[in-house]
């Protein structure tokens, strides 16, 4: 894993109850994360509800045992490459919160005007 990212209205601060969490997976191996159980490990009783692929990003959507969504986006490291392709530039945009980097998402995030 080499970056993760809060974002959406858990980054901006304007979360309200129906809100969910977004967090952005950058990993050099993405495909490591395709099967739901290592969540699951990480929080019992998360059910996966709902898979999309957005590009380059695949979307993997939880219910926690509390009812709480838990939107993981799972992407190649690439997905934060110089110059930012136009979909990660709005995705930093609405806002995020770097959680965890090895470098790659604070040069991305560098360049993205908040």
């Amino acid at each position: 894993m080499r970056a993760v990212a809060l974002v959406g209205s858990y980054a901006r601060g304007a979360e309200r109850m129906a809100s969910d969490v977004d967090l952005v997976v950058l990993s050099d191996t993405p495909g490591t994360f395709e099967d739901a159980a290592w969540f699951k490990q990480l929080r019992p009783g998360a059910r996966l509800i709902r898979s999309e692929v957005w590009g380059p990003v695949r979307e993997r959507r939880f219910r926690l045992a509390s009812g709480l969504i838990v939107e993981l986006g799972i992407a190649p490291s690439t997905w934060a490459d110089l110059p930012l392709d136009e979909g990660t530039r709005r995705v930093l945009s609405d806002g995020h919160r770097i959680l965890y980097d090895t470098g790659l998402l604070g040069r991305a995030s560098a360049t993205v005007t908040r």
